[in-house]
């Protein structure tokens, strides 16, 4: 049942997104300003629809700790670590939501001007390739070892463990979904793309190399906008 809900939740996400997440329509020959928590919400379903994939092994493992230490009769709180999780993404969510409609305009999905789209691709290519990088990486391409060091039982633990977790992962990804700001913050292409360097860096034997080769990427092309 856990994997069926993630799935939906996914699919639930993936859906928003496609139908507009919000954003309103053309109205004559203007189109009225999203608010702010319209922004938020379509950046915390975007960081739903985009992380959920990348975290299910270690929900659907916590799954499994918690039956193993309680019995399969009990039900697990994975909703409370989902929740904690999600958490995390709703905040780096406000920040995004704010970037966007007090820095960047709400109506405006990209970075228009091309040397600080080229900043920013290269800044995140740089974090790709450091240590603090390399280390939420670290704990989150390792569920059960995260989860034997950190397990607390009952709803409370999961809440904290779900709060961890997603601390470890906004620190790992919070530049590559900075990135939708280069790309198009609806650019679904763009954003289905970083989906799957995200899975990738998290899910794939040698996903440290990937997230290294990846960062060299994005300093090679930031470094190309820069001078072209």
């Amino acid at each position: 049942m856990t994997i069926l809900g993630l799935a939906l939740l996914a699919l639930l996400a993936w859906a928003y997104l496609l139908s507009g997440a919000g954003m309103p329509m053309m109205q004559g020959m203007a189109m009225a300003p999203p608010g702010f928590a319209t922004v938020a919400a379509m950046w915390w379903v975007m960081m739903v629809a985009m992380m959920i994939p990348a975290a299910a092994p270690t929900i659907l493992i916590y799954a499994q700790v918690h039956r193993r230490s309680k019995g399969i009769e009990t039900p697990p709180p994975t909703a409370a670590f989902l929740g904690g999780y999600l958490a995390c993404w709703l905040g780096f969510a406000v920040i995004a939501g704010a970037l966007q409609s007090w820095l960047i305009s709400p109506m405006s999905m990209a970075i228009g001007d091309r040397r600080a789209a080229a900043a920013l691709l290269i800044i995140a290519g740089l974090y790709q390739l450091s240590p603090l990088k390399n280390a939420c990486l670290g704990r989150c391409r390792s569920p059960a070892q995260f989860l034997s060091r950190h397990y607390r039982p009952g709803a409370l633990g999961a809440v904290r463990l779900g709060l961890l977790h997603g601390a470890y992962c906004v620190g790992c990804c919070w530049l590559l979904m900075a990135l939708l700001f280069v790309g198009g913050v609806m650019n679904l292409i763009w954003v289905a793309g970083l989906t799957l360097v995200v899975a990738a860096e998290k899910l794939l034997p040698g996903g440290h190399w990937l997230a290294a080769i990846a960062g060299i990427a994005m300093i090679l092309w930031g470094a190309a906008l820069m001078i072209g």
